[in-house]
């Protein structure tokens, strides 16, 4: 069954591209046709490719990796920051911070300066410090939440990446090209798709077009989750009732063997008795 449908697309807006004059050829599989200067999208093809990334973000989200969403434009900033939290994955909204994924080990060493001013702030260290030092610490630490906050959690390079607008976000793009990361895009006609992986054709200026396509990937990971916990869960009761079997196997094992024990002494005690009488 499809996760989203044509009708949803088509009211969210998904349809509308950019301007003629500003295509990008490669877009042209995509596109269904042009009306009053504007490109208009196929949305059968937008509904299929969906499905697709909706099932491979699933996988990824079922075996435990994280996915990295990526929106710094706008409209697109606040629907992002809460899909993005409803399935626990990290997220980016503010401006890229560059080589965060190429350079990603000096990324971690911002984001363990950021624990370090909290732990120093709560067990007391800075309340020795004058008023000027204290604020000069308290901005550095807003400027990094600010920029990683949401990538706090995020201790090894994600599994893949989500991109709202792949034009405007291309140093992303580009950085988890060259890692070999699997790229995931909203793609518009004036983009180009060459470098996404999962080209998902749609209108990534309109905010009801990026939160309908992320209801429907979102939704996908959070089956995979669920999928995962379940999984989790049998695999732990199995891992109890094992130790069980195997005890109660040795318990029989060792009650058979009395039984054996005991048959062999009666056995020997008759035989004695009968050599007895004998002599």
């Amino acid at each position: 069954m499809s996760r989203t449908n044509f009708d949803t697309l088509l009211e969210a807006g998904c349809h509308f591209g950019h301007l003629k004059r500003k295509w990008n050829p490669s877009m042209a599989p995509y596109i269904f046709m042009e009306r009053n200067g504007i490109h208009i999208i196929d949305l059968h093809k937008t509904v299929a490719k969906v499905d697709e990334a909706a099932d491979a973000l699933k996988q990824i989200a079922k075996s435990g990796k994280k996915v990295l969403f990526v929106a710094t434009k706008k409209q697109a900033k606040q629907v992002v920051a809460e899909k993005a939290a409803s399935v626990n994955m990290p997220y980016v909204i503010e401006r890229w911070p560059g080589g965060m994924l190429t350079n990603f080990p000096t990324i971690r060493k911002a984001v363990k300066k950021m624990a370090t001013i909290d732990k120093l702030t709560n067990d007391g260290t800075y309340s020795n410090l004058s008023k000027r030092e204290v604020l000069q610490i308290s901005r550095q630490r807003a400027k990094l939440d600010k920029t990683l906050g949401s990538i706090a959690d995020l201790t090894r390079l994600p599994s893949a990446l989500f991109v709202i607008d792949v034009m405007k976000e291309n140093i992303a793009v580009r950085e988890a090209n060259r890692l070999g990361i699997p790229v995931f895009g909203i793609v518009d006609t004036n983009s180009d798709p060459s470098n996404v992986d999962f080209v998902i054709p749609a209108n990534d200026d309109a905010t009801k077009s990026v939160e309908v396509i992320l209801d429907a990937c979102c939704a996908a990971m959070a089956e995979g989750l669920e999928e995962r916990k379940a999984e989790k869960v049998d695999m732990e009761a199995a891992g109890e009732n094992a130790p069980k079997a195997a005890k109660k196997k040795a318990t029989k094992a060792r009650m058979d063997k009395a039984e054996e024990d005991a048959i062999n002494a009666s056995k020997a005690a008759a035989f004695m008795s009968k050599d007895e009488e004998e002599a």
